[in-house]
């Protein structure tokens, strides 16, 4: 085609056209915007505090990196935990969905999913503390009994269930919603084909699912828990309600001492900070601002080099 013959298509274009061209060119655009400003916010505000002396810290903190290091692990550590229980439990639930639950059993449990995302985190927040805490105390008890030889179920035991252990289950449960309805979305557009084609060759239902569906969905699989990991790491309200913070790096999972994490520590800090205080709790929103975008830009490098092997090409 020649540059005149193009020239002269672009102008054919109707208005409306036009419009919903530029419309979603301001769109993408405001995006990478807002991210530019709040990436500028942050950095700006965050610069007093690299630079703080001693004494604007609490405790026997002498500087900045020394501050934020037990938020960044208390912050990846419960996450992580939280991501190793959702995401089975997720894939279980989506497959069941997808696959085996008969359809009308299958629109209402998609549909209750769906509502479990709509909880707020306040009312997960006040469930860890009043029902879920109290219940899994025995259990946190018969584990240090058990296993208190291993590092991460070292006592004493917390007598209140209120660990960094529970703040990960009350983690998996807020990001169970999520996870779920993406992977059923995904298993559920596996070509046809693909699945027939697997039975048809003497394949049971679970064979099936693991050489067509299971592949297919792998891309899916990983944007939908890389979704729950930022939702993990961004909790705020529950994890402040639930646990009991220390500013230390701490691996035990069932004592009444835990890592806080940085969204925690900036809600139960914020309201009493001022100078210098503020911008030390806006740097650490920085690194955890630099912690979640480097995780999703982790996933993408993963999803890209799982495209060739999908079951989608």
């Amino acid at each position: 085609m020649t540059t005149a013959a193009a020239t002269t298509i672009k102008a054919r274009q109707r208005p409306g056209d036009r419009i919903f061209s530029s419309a979603t060119v301001i769109a993408g655009s405001l995006i990478l915007a807002v991210l530019a400003a709040v990436a500028i916010f942050l950095l700006v505000e965050s610069l007093p505090a690299f630079v703080a002396a001693p004494d604007e810290f609490s405790g026997d903190v002498t500087n900045f990196w020394s501050y934020v290091g037990p938020l960044v692990f208390g912050t990846i550590y419960s996450a992580i935990l939280a991501l190793l229980m959702a995401v089975p439990v997720a894939i279980g639930i989506a497959l069941f969905i997808s696959h085996f639950a008969p359809r009308r059993l299958a629109q209402g449990l998609g549909y209750l999913v769906d509502l479990l995302a709509a909880v707020p985190s306040v009312v997960f927040g006040l469930w860890g503390i009043g029902v879920l805490a109290p219940m899994v105390q025995p259990f946190y008890t018969t584990l240090v009994d058990w296993f208190g030889w291993f590092t991460l179920f070292e006592g004493p035991v917390s007598g209140t269930g209120r660990t960094i252990f529970t703040v990960s289950i009350v983690l998996a449960v807020m990001i169970l919603p999520i996870i779920t309805a993406i992977c059923r979305e995904i298993f559920l557009q596996t070509p046809l084909l693909h699945e027939e084609a697997a039975l048809a060759l003497g394949a049971t239902r679970w064979e099936m699912i693991r050489m067509a569906v299971l592949p297919f969905g792998l891309p899916g699989i990983i944007s939908a828990s890389m979704l729950g990991l930022g939702r993990a790491l961004g909790e705020t309200m529950a994890v402040a309600m639930v646990l009991s913070p220390s500013p230390q790096v701490i691996f035990q999972l069932l004592t009444s001492q835990n890592s806080t994490t940085i969204a925690a520590n900036i809600a139960l800090n914020f309201p009493e900070s001022h100078g210098v205080g503020v911008n030390i709790l806006l740097a650490t929103g920085l690194v955890l601002f630099v912690v979640t975008l480097l995780v999703n830009m982790l996933a993408r490098v993963i999803i890209n080099s799982r495209k060739a092997f999908s079951g989608a090409n």
